[in-house]
């Protein structure tokens, strides 16, 4: 059985609604089961997973289910409208971006209020998947707490070969705190004892067919996991990394020019070359672009004008089995370092 609720977010100084739609699918027996939450498009230029959700639509609604889904397909309409990452600082001037609110606050901030509301939902979930787009040139994976067995089994059961274990509160870095990352939806459900997962399925602002599939086939796994359909999972056969230690950032500002040979999926080791940002009046170069240490390349930063900080290539940290050690295996790639540009 399906149904579909409109259900108001917040208001508009003008007081115009912020409006979204929320499905739910459930046994029509009324028969009880596991909850699972997934909502899209929180970032509003993030489109693959709204497209991952009306093909569901499709899935669930002829299934024969044993639990309930929970599906948001725009999660922050006032990004989506204007195909960007956060709002502009006339709607919200304190909080921009969504996923650093969770799990908000009814008498807060516009975002803040528009995430307390749908935590209303999120928060009666057995499991809750946050899809997410990532960068043009990036590797499509999932990212958990690390540490939470729970959540990393419901990565692997999402069933993508990469999966990004990210270090969380007192574990995480000086970083997190100065990103507000623990107010990620993600996170912030960890906190609550729910299972959480978000699938980056590359490409924003554009309809990747690969992706798409990745994402529906990966929430059907998620719902055979949880015993809301039938079936079977395979068993996850892929690598666990650990995000965001790896980033190669921006030095200074300029044009960022990469290798020809480096690509996505490429295992690199400290100091192997990247590419270069040079000075785009005097040609000369400001930054030899060096990975500092060894992993897999799984982002690539192909919009060339840079400003200092920027992350030109992310590379995962391959993580030993038990996620409590980086793994220590060296990899490979001489690089020629000849600037042919």
């Amino acid at each position: 059985m399906h149904t579909a609720e409109t259900v108001t977010l917040a208001r508009l100084p003008s007081g115009v609604p912020v409006q979204t739609t929320v499905h739910v699918y459930e046994p029509a027996d009324g028969t009880d089961g596991p909850t699972l939450y997934v909502q899209a498009a929180q970032h509003g230029r993030e489109i693959n997973g709204t497209e991952v959700l009306r093909r569901l639509h499709g899935r669930l609604d002829r299934a024969d289910l044993t639990g309930r889904v929970v599906a948001v397909p725009v999660a922050d309409p006032l990004t989506f409208d204007r195909v960007s990452y956060v709002t502009p600082e006339a709607i919200d001037s304190v909080n921009s971006n969504m996923n650093r609110v969770w799990p908000g606050d009814p008498e807060g901030t516009l975002h803040e209020r528009m995430a307390a509301t749908l935590w209303e939902f999120a928060s009666d979930a057995d499991a809750i998947v946050d899809l997410h787009t990532g960068s043009p040139d990036m590797l499509t994976h999932t990212v958990y707490r690390q540490n939470d067995d729970a959540s990393r089994d419901l990565a692997e059961a999402f069933g993508v070969d990469l999966l990004l274990a990210e270090a969380a509160g007192e574990d995480a870095e000086e970083e997190w705190t100065k990103r507000n990352f623990d107010g990620k939806l993600r996170v912030a459900a960890t906190e609550a004892g729910i299972p959480s997962i978000t699938p980056e399925l590359a490409h924003n602002k554009q309809l990747v067919e690969a992706a798409i599939v990745a994402g529906v086939e990966g929430l059907l796994n998620v719902c055979r996991s949880l015993g809301i359909l039938s079936g079977a999972v395979e068993s996850w056969d892929g690598q666990t990394y650990r995000n965001h230690l790896g980033r190669v950032s921006a030095d200074t500002s300029g044009l960022f020019v990469v290798r020809e040979d480096v690509e996505l999926g490429r295992e690199v080791r400290p100091g192997d070359h990247l590419g270069w940002v040079y000075d785009p009046t005097r040609y000369t170069v400001l930054q030899e672009v060096e990975a500092e240490r060894a992993g897999v390349v799984y982002s690539i930063a192909r919009e060339a004008t840079v400003t200092a900080g920027k992350t030109l290539v992310g590379v995962a940290l391959p993580l030993d089995r038990d996620e409590n050690e980086l793994a220590t295996d060296d990899v490979f790639g001489e690089m020629d370092d000849e600037l042919d540009i």
